[in-house]
């Protein structure tokens, strides 16, 4: 058995939904797992796993653009904070007896586990932009500058890292492996079907979105607008984790923000996809950029009727696409995970 330190980032739900996967997997392995995360990680693991609480790195967000400057200087501000938890990390690491660390984009639990001479391993989306040969629309060259940044502060020197990524890749960086995305048990074992809805996910409140869809001829079913029954062609439902499966398992296709979780999955299940990405998080820029650039759908910073028209005029070209996308499985990305941890420890326990 091996003992495991996995720090999880709390923002979002993406990262907690491929965590709950990847622990799911480590303790079936017979491994003992120890979890730390913050936020939603913090809310959506603790359900089904003991989570310590540490205080977690954020992005800065100033009028719903993320801005990457501030982000560094902000976080740097909360120097005492991340050190009561790092402090809290190396502690628990003696407790626990913990042989390597696992950190999904969480940073606290890497430093730690390095100061203390463990073992690290990576897994996220993020470092295809950094260990990969990848490319990216030019006038976003400050961004992605900016977001290269961040990433590498985020998880510097793991012994590997295990990236995942909805479309192939070079990898540039020695310890680095690309594997498809981590997906959820429930979207590997659903049977999507065409619906006659287009599913809608917004982040905030969006209500010139909402009028911009009311003015299309389509019916959609929309999340996130904080509100709920039908007006016109339009059903607005409350937030829900089994309703909105149904409706992304049903849907012919899908309009939301660029986020890699929600992405991948629709892709998965074979479902067109328009993306509006968060203005300046250039993560969602760079997976709406190769979403759209593999055919799987389209992306723009705005939207107007005639936009949403046109894609979904173009449904069946996009749908064309999807049928040769490449739907994989978990296994790979375990069973290299497994082959490290088993590498890993034995060199540090060789060592002691």
């Amino acid at each position: 058995m091996t003992n495991i330190l996995y720090g999880v980032n709390g923002e979002g739900a993406g990262h907690s939904t491929r965590a709950k996967e990847v622990i799911s997997h480590l303790q079936e392995r017979g491994n003992a797992i120890h979890v730390v995360s913050f936020d939603r990680g913090l809310a959506n693991l603790r359900k089904d796993f003991e989570v310590t609480e540490i205080f977690g790195w954020r992005l800065a967000y100033v009028n719903n653009q993320v801005r990457y400057r501030r982000t560094v200087a902000r976080n740097l501000l909360t120097a005492r904070r991340t050190a009561a938890s790092v402090s809290r990390l190396k502690t628990l690491i003696d407790e626990r007896r913990i042989d390597l660390v696992v950190t999904d984009f969480e940073p606290l639990s890497c430093h730690a586990g390095q100061r203390k001479r463990l073992p690290v391993i990576s897994i996220d989306n993020q470092h295809c932009l950094t260990n990969a040969d990848v490319s990216y629309p030019r006038q976003y060259r400050r961004d992605a500058s900016a977001a290269k940044i961040v990433t590498r502060l985020m998880v510097p020197r793991a012994n590997a890292y295990l990236v995942t990524s909805f479309f192939a890749a070079q990898v540039t960086r020695p310890n680095t492996f690309l594997f498809p995305p981590i997906l959820r048990d429930c979207i590997l074992q659903a049977k999507p079907r065409v619906g006659e809805h287009v599913l809608v996910y917004v982040t905030s409140p969006a209500p010139v979105l909402e009028k911009l869809l009311a003015s299309v001829r389509c019916s959609f079913v929309a999340y996130g607008f904080g509100r709920e029954g039908q007006a016109g062609n339009i059903v607005y439902k409350k937030p829900s984790l089994d309703g909105f499966l149904a409706d992304l398992i049903a849907a012919k296709a899908v309009i939301a923000n660029a986020g890699f979780s929600l992405v991948t999955e629709a892709l998965h299940l074979g479902k067109p996809y328009l993306a509006v990405p968060v203005a300046h998080q250039f993560e969602q820029i760079f997976n709406a950029y190769w979403l759209e650039k593999a055919g799987y759908g389209a992306y723009w910073e705005g939207l107007n009727k005639e936009r949403v028209e046109s894609f979904l005029f173009n449904l069946p070209h996009f749908r064309e696409k999807l049928a040769s996308y490449p739907r994989q499985g978990n296994d790979a990305l375990f069973a290299k995970l497994d082959a490290l941890i088993a590498e890993l420890t034995n060199s540090t326990r060789g060592r002691n």
